[in-house]
């Protein structure tokens, strides 16, 4: 599995190469990790905001890939 993190932005081309169950299991991965970002951000444990918006970002684009 491919850690997705902000800092580094997935990009488009290497989504292109996956299946779809792999971006499947990406996005669930992104999601569970967007959720654990936003209750660190909650409770003042991370000071990476631009973390969540990245990752949003890198959701946007596996839906999108996912809906071709």
């Amino acid at each position: 599995c491919i850690r997705i993190l902000a800092s580094r932005f997935v990009k488009t081309s290497d989504l292109r190469s996956k299946s779809k169950e792999e971006l499947r299991a990406l996005l669930a991965q992104a999601r569970s990790r967007i959720e654990e970002a936003r209750m660190l951000v909650r409770r003042k444990k991370i000071k990476n905001v631009k973390e969540i918006s990245g990752l949003r970002k890198d959701i946007a684009r596996i839906l999108t890939l996912l809906r071709i």
